[in-house]
């Protein structure tokens, strides 16, 4: 607590900050939190709302942090740019962790300028978040074009740069990932890998029947490559609430649940390897996007509905994530 009073008037001033302590590991084999492995089952989200729009709104946070309780998320990644303070604030009180990304989305071109650039938003980010104990790892970028052989030694000058700055957390480049092609520049420099996978959705649109096997492949391929912990930081699929069928079709809620199961089957083995350290559904909630043939009114692979409502798949996460909570270090009361 800061007090400042002025001699004169009397009048004060006060400032209070909490506080909290935890401890940090991480090495090939996994992620550590207060020496007991952590597995994250979180989400990705997005600073967006019906109302609102794109930004923050107080009314919208405290909803949003009840769900996530409710669904028995512990940890979330602020995709893909800084969130307001009060996030953090609420995440650190509620014992939830956090993935603190950079506002770097698709880098390419990778200048000088550009580099520069990226340097001095990561050391924003670290002199606003630095303090606050929900925060376990940077995100230094999302989707970058690291296929090039540029990308190498700009991403090893951001990774440098941002460990002069912090050593006490992990580091991590969110990866798009090309099926079985392993051909990347950056993330050799991270210390967690993060897996954007849209199998079954963008590639082989519709055949959840080959998810499992191109799936465990590829995760098992990035790690014999890399001999990194890795994680899941997206899989999703449109879906229009209310739209159903049997047997299930793209967009509706009923292919969104068996889409996150084919996938879940694959995490379950990994997992229980040790160096699959966590998933994390696209997206949290619908969103809205420029308007594009390939969306339906906005980005709809949420799990609940932009004005957060649940779709079928919120329930589905919500028993499988309260059912790892009876485990976890993390745990929330019931709402």
């Amino acid at each position: 607590i800061v007090t400042i009073e002025d001699l004169e008037t009397f009048l004060t001033d006060q400032y209070s900050l909490p506080y909290g302590f935890r401890k940090v590991f991480w090495d090939a084999d996994g992620l550590k939190i207060n020496n007991k492995p952590f597995y994250m089952h979180g989400i990705a989200r997005h600073e967006d709302s019906i109302i609102r729009g794109k930004g923050f709104d107080q009314a919208t946070l405290m909803r949003d942090h009840h769900l996530m309780m409710w669904m028995g998320a512990n940890s979330f990644r602020t995709s893909h740019y800084p969130y307001a303070e009060e996030t953090l604030q609420l995440a650190d009180r509620h014992g939830i962790v956090v993935i603190s990304e950079c506002a770097a989305v698709s880098l390419d071109g990778f200048n000088d300028q550009l580099l520069e650039n990226h340097k001095n938003a990561l050391t924003e980010l670290y002199f606003r978040d630095r303090n606050h104990p929900s925060v376990v790892m940077w995100s230094v970028a999302n989707e970058p074009r690291s296929f090039r052989p540029e990308a190498g030694p700009y991403f090893e000058s951001v990774m440098e740069h941002l460990r002069s700055l912090d050593t006490s957390r992990p580091l991590t480049l969110i990866l798009y990932d090309h099926d079985l092609d392993v051909t990347d520049y950056a993330i050799q420099y991270a210390d967690i890998v993060g897996v954007n996978k849209y199998m079954g959705w963008y590639s082989d649109p519709g055949h959840l029947e080959a998810v499992g096997k191109q799936l465990i492949t590829s995760l098992r391929l990035w790690r014999e490559t890399l001999n990194k912990p890795i994680m899941i930081t997206e899989y999703g699929a449109d879906t229009v609430a209310g739209l159903h069928s049997l047997p299930s079709l793209m967009f509706t809620e009923e292919f969104q649940a068996e889409f996150l199961t084919k996938y879940w089957e694959v995490f379950d083995e990994l997992r229980a390897e040790g160096w699959f350290i966590g998933e994390m559904p696209w997206v949290f909630s619908d969103f809205m996007t420029k308007q594009e043939i390939r969306r339906v009114a906005g980005n709809r692979k949420g799990l609940f509905t932009r004005d957060r409502q649940p779709k079928m798949a919120a329930h589905l996460v919500r028993g499988r994530y309260q059912a790892m909570m009876a485990d976890a270090t993390i745990n929330h009361d019931e709402l």
